[in-house]
């Protein structure tokens, strides 16, 4: 990953909370200690706990209940911790989180303004990601490739060049979405091509709130692939 910023406190104590999730020192259903007792276990001022507690909440890996603290909810992929260094947790989360938003505006543009050679551009890219997931192959390029394509396609230069310039934290993103997609059943990679396929079914229609919603899913459940994981223990 790159290491242009450095983690704020609340990211280093997600990222250890994480840690100790992921090798079920805090196993699923059971409470996590109090924020005094977390503040002072990592150093830290009760307000950081909060926000880094707030975080793993919009991740779905824990859950407050009301007078009674905040529970471990699922264990994000046990395989995760095999392909992505556990203090980049965080940066991942958060660069998905921005695609997210990023990404849907940019199909929805590309899908009132798209021309038959961004078609073709994106068809092309498919094809090739299409190619690479038949040889069990990573295609983080493929990939790339297909979302810039949509990009491209917005007519709006700004969309494509802010995919450029996250494109080590992207590509890394995606290689550890590929990697772990390899490990599961053949479905889960059939479900991510047909995510893929339901983009630029959208665009090609020139569906604008559809290719947003797509995209918008697509990114998401790429997300929720990788650190939702599993409610049972």
């Amino acid at each position: 990953m790159s290491e242009t910023r450095r983690p704020s406190l609340a990211d280093q104590v997600y990222d250890q909370l994480m840690a100790k999730i992921l090798e079920e020192e805090y196993s699923v259903d059971s409470r996590l200690p109090p924020e005094e007792v977390l503040a002072q276990s990592f150093g830290v001022s009760r307000p950081i706990v909060r926000a880094a507690l707030s975080r793993l909440r919009d991740d779905g890996i824990v859950q407050s209940r009301r007078g009674s603290g905040s529970y471990v909810l699922r264990r994000p992929d046990r395989q995760l911790i095999s392909f992505v260094p556990l203090d980049s947790v965080s940066e991942v989360q958060r660069c998905y989180e921005f695609r997210i938003d990023v990404e849907g505006a940019a199909a929805a543009w590309a899908a009132r303004r798209r021309e038959d050679e961004d078609l073709a551009a994106m068809d092309h890219a498919y094809q090739v990601m299409e190619q690479a997931y038949e040889q069990n192959a990573l295609g983080v390029e493929a990939d790339l490739m297909l979302h810039l394509a949509v990009a491209r396609a917005s007519r709006n230069s700004f969309f494509a060049s802010v995919l450029e310039s996250l494109g080590e934290q992207i590509a890394f993103g995606v290689k550890l979405s590929r990697s772990l997609t390899l490990l599961d059943t053949p479905v889960r990679q059939e479900l991510v091509l047909a995510e893929h396929r339901a983009v630029l079914d959208a665009i090609r229609l020139k569906q604008p709130e559809v290719a947003q919603a797509t995209m918008r899913h697509h990114i998401t459940a790429a997300k929720d692939r990788m650190f939702v994981g599993t409610q049972e223990s």
